[in-house]
């Protein structure tokens, strides 16, 4: 299994992509959604050629992959966030360079009886 950290992948972050779900185990979190944020750290093969050859198709498009991570978010619901991490996981290692990837699902309104800022669920994945 590839390493996130390994010397030999480079690393693209996408931090805050935001989407609104309708996921939870509580009726309320299914019948009025909430926001939830997405960190994606990808390991992804070196970056060398794209840099030599200033193009796209030699990296990865991170746009692309934040339309994915909202494409997860936004489609069916799931009870868990650990369910819609490894769901958002499974969706960046199909891209062309990703390796590895760690994901982080922020639900920031989740129905936490006490105050606080923020619960999240992190994951690494690799291929």
């Amino acid at each position: 299994m590839t390493d996130l950290f390994s010397p030999d992948l480079d690393r693209i972050s996408l931090t805050g992509v935001r989407a609104r779900g309708f996921h939870g185990v509580f009726d309320e979190e299914r019948r009025d959604g909430q926001e939830f944020r997405v960190d994606v750290v990808l390991g992804v093969l070196s970056m060398s050629k794209a840099a030599r050859t200033d193009e796209l198709g030699h990296t990865v498009d991170y746009g692309g992959v934040a339309r994915a991570v909202v494409d997860v978010v936004e489609g069916p619901p799931v009870n868990l966030i650990e369910t819609l991490a490894v769901a958002i996981a499974d969706r960046c290692l199909a891209f062309d360079y990703v390796r590895a990837v760690k994901v982080t699902v922020h639900k920031p309104q989740a129905p936490i009886p006490v105050p606080f800022d923020d619960v999240s669920v992190s994951i690494t994945r690799a291929r």
